[in-house]
């Protein structure tokens, strides 16, 4: 057998069982030999996909530093250290340092987090070797071998099964099909799809109901699981708009600062013939005034803030920047089963001969009524309503029962799962009835049997797919007594119930002989009658329509892509409010479809069935490439490339398979959607506080930037030295600005639009009011330095001066930047505990670099006598007030810009497919 043979013979689903064994050089029942397996392994390695490369701590840490800001600093501590200022380059290199370690550290956290929740996979597979029985690791499995499953195995690798009792496996995690599969080995056509493929089981599903056995056909890399892993590799990861927002506000500013820097250069040494080293130096210290140097570091305490605050919403997140990727998200793609729903097979309704029955609840928990009309109905009242609950219930193989940590849980096959937990709803007892012969579900007949002892009758219950039992049905049940057979009644009934998107079961009985202890096939051919139906849904969780409806009202488009029938999407979507309840596309549509085909048709519908791996990642492209912002949760393999594609990928923790955890950027621990609206909520929140921070550090480098150019330019003295100038920029930006990382959320921040995808972080206003802010704190500043370098003040004195106005000046300005447009006065100061505990930490700062001699000498600072205080204090004070009336103002233009919006018609969309 050559390694080549994978993809020779790949389609094993289209071959007969002896042709697959002989193809594989194994028997179908002994097994391969200990020795084969031994040879096999060594030739085509363990059955496990290749491991995930991951980048080492020290490439982690030096990422960091792949800043444009970063790499300017580097520059200034370099020519320092030229010019022999060596105090200079040790504090330019340990701001630069600081930076990485804070966001390397925050990255660190979070994947920790990510590993501690992390679950094992089934580790042991049942195999027959050499004719015996054993138990083995499943990376151990190799090709050949003889597998057995039975019910709650996992399937360990790609298997061509050789037999099938029964076998029912539940494949969603694979294929998005919320019911389990039922399993065959006949031989199928060649092109028959990966869902249909009934004769194959496929790695990392597993088995709910009955037994079998299959040849492994594909390992590791080869099979369908590491074909997705494959695609996985090939889908590029994209940057976030906040990565891709700030690598642009880099480069703006490295120009701007390299282009007033030469200028100044020039024209210092052109036109007042200053030295060049001494103008060089000047050089450095305007263009570190200009690098806001402290921004990575703070943008890595915003966004870690937003991870803790994230986490304990249960919530993690592996990357800093998808915190604030989420608050721009314009649309949710959302897998259904098990995500938008439970994944918990529900009977909602009873269809009888002359009554319809609700029933409430969801999943598998026993709470809920039956009711009529909307009024309760007790089921052992109603004779002919617990005649079919009973019969659902004991001709039934699954058990519901509570696990350790009290929830319900089935073992056996979820539909008939739900029919557990409605017979435990309806309060009714008897339910252990001694059962005499069973025939058990097979694919071929769609029906199940069970004979009983019931009251001195012998009865014969079956409960399988309506359409068969209707042809075998001769009369029906009614409160006057069984009466002949209405056709028609019936199929009305299944017409409307199946509209709902629910999946029918119906229910018969036969009375049997006394001493009747064994049936058959035939036994069922006549005189069976007809109970009734039930409809059967896997229900949405019940936190979603709220979220949902909160996505709506934030402008947020949510989106179903599911592998389920395109009806039972139709009919979830219809409860959600997804969609408008009728449009809907299958993949096969899809297929027949160009991209920018696609493109239009995700503008124009909400739900996607029937769907590949390969039609998620479509539509997510679609979607990109129309500009939105998309996010896509899921829980299953199949949803994994797509959430890789994604802006921003959210996968589920509990239910979530690993490859899907491993392709995701945020990890739901609850696997509740309504985290996802928490999670968009604190990325707004990261976001609006970044923009404050923004607008609060840069004026900072704006005042000092204007002080230098301003010093040259008349010929004076520097008013601050470069390491004064980074000891100001790292106190704005680590201390007082950390407050900003703390600010609560903004009233309606969830009843505004998201943000457009090229929406400019600096935008037309935010440019001005820098500016504005900069000239304010510089002028004035500037003023004072002046006036105190005139009346002969100490160069030291000034500069100490200097240092403490703008410092005190942007704490005042805080107070300004904690609402972009809202009144300070209007806030409550307490709001924000970190406003207090930062002022403490400025005081204690700004005291220690001037009166503590070790760091007068280090920063060129003078003790400062008591009577000089109230000058910085009156400049923010000043500056204070003069921004809060430049605010009122604004809230006066926005106001009539609004006005004049009122009434505006959007352009109609011409999009055709």
């Amino acid at each position: 057998m050559q390694k080549r043979y994978v993809h020779t013979h790949s389609k094993w689903f289209a071959k007969d069982v002896p042709d697959v064994a002989a193809v594989l050089m194994t028997d179908v029942r002994q097994g391969i030999s200990q020795e084969q397996a031994a040879a096999r392994l060594e030739e085509f390695g363990p059955n496990s996909l290749p491991a995930k490369k991951r980048q080492s701590r020290i490439l982690g840490f030096l990422r960091h530093f792949h800043d444009i800001l970063i790499y300017m600093l580097f520059v200034a501590a370099f020519v320092t250290l030229i010019l022999g200022h060596y105090a200079d380059t040790i504090v330019i290199l340990l701001v630069a340092i600081v930076n990485a370690f804070i966001g390397f550290s925050q990255e660190f956290k979070a994947e920790k987090a990510l590993e501690d929740i992390k679950s094992l996979l089934s580790l042991k597979a049942s195999v027959i070797r050499d004719g015996v029985r054993t138990e083995v690791d499943s990376r151990n499995l190799t090709l050949g071998d003889l597998v057995l499953l039975k019910p709650g195995n996992k399937i360990p690798a790609d298997l061509r099964l050789v037999n099938a009792d029964n076998l029912r496996i539940e494949e969603s995690a694979l294929t998005g099909e919320s019911v389990p599969s039922e399993k065959s080995p006949h031989t199928l056509d060649p092109d028959t799809m990966l869902g249909d493929r009934d004769n194959m089981a496929f790695s990392g599903t597993s088995v709910s109901a009955g037994t079998g056995s299959g040849l492994v056909v594909a390992i590791g890399q080869e099979t369908e699981l590491g074909r997705i892993s494959q695609l996985l590799q090939e889908t590029q990861n994209i940057t976030t708009p906040l990565i891709r927002q700030m690598a642009q506000l880099g480069k703006t500013v490295a120009l701007f600062i390299l282009g007033v820097s030469l200028l100044i250069f020039l024209f210092g040494r052109f036109f007042h013939g200053y030295d060049a080293g001494e103008l060089l130096l000047a050089t450095i210290g305007l263009a570190i005034a200009a690098i806001p140097e402290g921004l990575p570091a703070i943008l890595s305490i915003i966004l870690a803030v937003g991870v803790q605050q994230m986490a304990r919403r249960k919530a993690i997140v592996r990357t800093l920047p998808s915190v604030e990727t989420l608050g721009s998200v314009s649309v949710i793609c959302s897998d259904k089963t098990g995500t938008l729903t439970k994944n918990e097979m529900t009977v909602k309704s009873l269809v009888l001969a002359e009554d319809r029955y609700a029933v409430e609840g969801a999943g598998y928990a026993p709470e809920g009524v039956i009711t009529q009309h909307g009024v309760t109905v007790n089921a052992a009242s109603v004779p002919l309503l617990a005649e079919v609950i009973r019969c659902f219930a004991l001709c039934n193989d699954s058990i519901l029962t509570q696990d350790a940590s009290g929830a319900w849980v089935i073992q056996g096959d979820p539909t008939e799962g739900a029919l557990q937990t409605l017979y435990k709803k309806a309060g009714l007892t008897g339910g252990s009835l001694g059962r005499i012969a069973t025939l058990p579900f097979d694919s071929r007949y769609k029906y199940m049997a069970t004979l009983v002892e019931d009251g001195g009758q012998t009865l014969l219950l079956v409960k399988g797919a309506p359409d068969r039992l209707l042809t075998m049905s001769t009369r029906q049940r009614t409160a006057a007594g069984d009466v002949p057979f209405d056709a028609d009644c019936w199929e009305n009934a299944m017409s409307i119930t199946a509209g709902k998107g629910q999946r029918l079961l119906g229910a018969a009985l036969k009375v049997m002989p006394p001493q009747t202890r064994t049936i058959s096939h035939e036994d069922l051919q006549d005189g069976l009658v007809f109970l009734g139906l039930a409809g059967i849904v896997d229900p949405p969780r019940d936190e979603v329509l709220e979220a949902v409806t909160a996505c709506k009202n934030a402008g947020i488009s949510v989106k179903m892509i599911t592998g389920d029938h395109v009806d039972t999407a139709r009919a979830i979507g219809r409860e959600l409010g997804i969609g408008d309840g009728n449009m809907a596309i299958s993949g096969q549509k899809l297929d027949e479809m160009t991209d920018q085909q696609i493109q239009c048709a995700v503008k124009k519908c909400d739900i996607f069935a029937r769907t590949s791996p390969e039609h998620k990642l479509k539509l997510v492209k679609a979607l990109q490439a129309n500009g939105a912002v998309a996010a896509m949760t899921g829980d299953g393999v199949n949803d994994a490339p797509a959430l890789k594609a994604a802006d921003v990928g959210i996968a589920m923790g509990i239910k979530g398979t690993e490859v899907t955890k491993d392709a995701a950027e945020i990890v739901l621990t609850d696997d509740n959607f309504s985290t996802i609206v928490a999670a968009v909520e604190e990325g707004r929140r990261v976001y609006d506080n970044l923009r404050k921070t923004i607008l609060f550090i840069l004026p900072t480098n704006g005042a000092e930037s204007f002080l230098i150019i301003a010093s040259i330019l008349f010929g004076t003295a520097l008013p601050l030295t470069p390491v004064q100038i980074l000891w100001v920029n790292m106190v704005t930006s680590v201390t007082v600005s950390l407050a900003l990382a703390f600010e609560l959320k903004e009233d309606g921040v969830m009843r505004r639009p998201p943000r457009p995808a090229g929406e400019k972080i600096l935008d037309g206003y935010f440019v001005w009011r820098i500016a504005f802010v900069s000239v304010l704190i510089g002028g004035m500043t500037l003023l004072m330095s002046v006036g105190f370098g005139r009346m002969g003040y100490a160069v030291d004195l000034v500069r100490t001066m200097t240092v403490q106005s703008i410092v005190v000046c942007q704490f005042f300005h805080l107070f300004n930047s904690r609402s972009i447009r809202g009144s300070a006065f209007k806030m409550n100061p307490f709001s924000n505990r970190a406003v207090l505990v930062v002022s403490a930490l400025l005081v204690v700062l700004q005291l220690s670099v001037t009166y503590i001699p070790f760091m007068n000498r280090v920063f060129g600072t003078v003790p400062l006598p008591l009577k000089y205080w109230p000058i910085p204090i009156l400049l923010g004070g000043l500056v204070f007030l003069i921004v809060e009336v430049e605010k009122a103002i604004m809230r006066k233009i926005d106001t009539r810009r609004g006005t004049a919006k009122v009434g505006a018609t959007p352009a109609g969309d011409s999009c055709k497919f």
